[in-house]
């Protein structure tokens, strides 16, 4: 299972948008946004109705700069499935090339059941 998304960067996803840095360029959390986003894709219509998945480790490396109008593209591919956990591996590059590459660790939970956890 593998998804990729696109998305072009604005002025909304900067460091200095997101007070992650001082510079005007793609921020760390918004790449991680867009990996688990493609995370999310790639297990689109593969689970249970009333569960979902929920991240719960991440490890990511952000190799290079992106600036505005530049298309990032995320890629997530399943790695392996241990019970309810779900290792990918993701990637993010812009037009020049690498931008981040790391792992992510989703939990597959019952949605009513996780949501009333918050209400206790």
């Amino acid at each position: 299972m593998t998804a990729a998304i696109d998305h072009q960067v604005t002025d909304a996803d900067l460091a200095v948008a997101f007070r992650s840095g001082d510079v005007p360029v793609l921020a760390t959390p918004r790449v991680l946004a867009l990996c688990e986003e493609a995370t999310v894709a790639a297990i689109a219509g593969h689970l249970e109705d009333g569960t979902t998945t929920v991240g719960m480790r991440v490890q990511l490396d952000h190799l290079a700069p992106t600036g505005v109008g530049s298309t990032v593209t995320a890629e997530a591919t399943v790695d392996k499935v241990e019970g309810r956990r779900l290792t990918f591996t993701v990637a993010a590059a812009d037009e020049r090339g690498a931008i981040a590459a790391g792992r992510v660790i989703r939990v597959v939970v019952d949605i009513d059941r996780f949501l009333e956890k918050i209400s206790q």
